[in-house]
């Protein structure tokens, strides 16, 4: 099974809103979605602490920010 990976911090507002699009993509892609908080790696801090949330598939990011059901199934469907 393919999984996506969900680059978050505590306190992050939009991560939670991104939270309940990855659960509805999850489902409708048969994905898993595997959450990583950046605060607890240095160089994950440095690389996406302004971009947050960050969704991942298979090694390149397909949406940050605010994250939205439509582009980000789009962006998946289009990879396959």
């Amino acid at each position: 099974m393919d999984k996506l990976l969900f680059y978050t911090r505590p306190g992050c507002g939009l991560c939670v809103e991104a939270k309940d699009v990855l659960l509805l993509i999850e489902e409708d892609f048969d994905l898993t979605v595997e959450e990583i908080n950046i605060d607890e790696q240095d160089q994950l801090t440095e690389k996406y602490g302004l971009m947050i949330p960050v969704v991942e598939y298979r090694g390149e990011i397909v949406q940050f920010g605010n994250i939205d059901y439509f582009s980000l199934s789009k962006r998946l469907q289009a990879r396959g």
